[in-house]
């Protein structure tokens, strides 16, 4: 079985704890990413933050793509890991770290594996992550630049 795995980098002049605020809202994503809708999966009435052991369901804005994944790290203003529990690409594993850059902002890494490899979405794969990556910096960006 063939694997995969594609690193995206992207660089925001938002502090790291705004990039983390908005990758966990899941309110956030429609504004600033393809998916249309991001519902974090919580019992009903329960009003608080995601955490580790969560599960969300994603789907696109055209409806064709939906996943469910299971949070399964968070290092607040550091790190967010989660794992496709269910939807096309179950062996697809995520992370995305923040980085203080040296010059200010905050460096965004997003990487991602696949066990199981589709040649020819791969290259959708790299390019996609990409867009994520620099979108979730724009949003970030345009949350800072609101509020200068």
């Amino acid at each position: 079985m063939s694997s995969l795995a594609l690193v995206a980098f992207s660089h925001s002049s938002a502090s790291a704890a705004l990039v983390y605020a908005a990758l966990v809202d899941a309110e956030s994503w429609p504004s600033w990413s393809a998916y249309a809708d991001v519902e974090w999966d919580v019992p009903a009435g329960v009003d608080r933050p995601a955490r580790v052991g969560d599960m969300r369901t994603i789907r696109t804005s055209t409806g064709w793509a939906c996943c469910r994944e299971r949070v399964v790290e968070m290092v607040p203003d550091q790190r967010f890991s989660y794992e496709q529990a269910a939807g096309l690409f179950t062996s697809h594993r995520g992370s995305v770290d923040l980085a203080r850059a040296d010059h200010g902002g905050t460096d965004i890494t997003w990487s991602v594996t696949y066990r199981l490899s589709l040649p020819l979405l791969d290259m959708l794969r790299g390019r996609r992550l990409q867009v994520w990556a620099q979108d979730l910096a724009s949003y970030a960006n345009s949350i800072v630049s609101r509020n200068s």
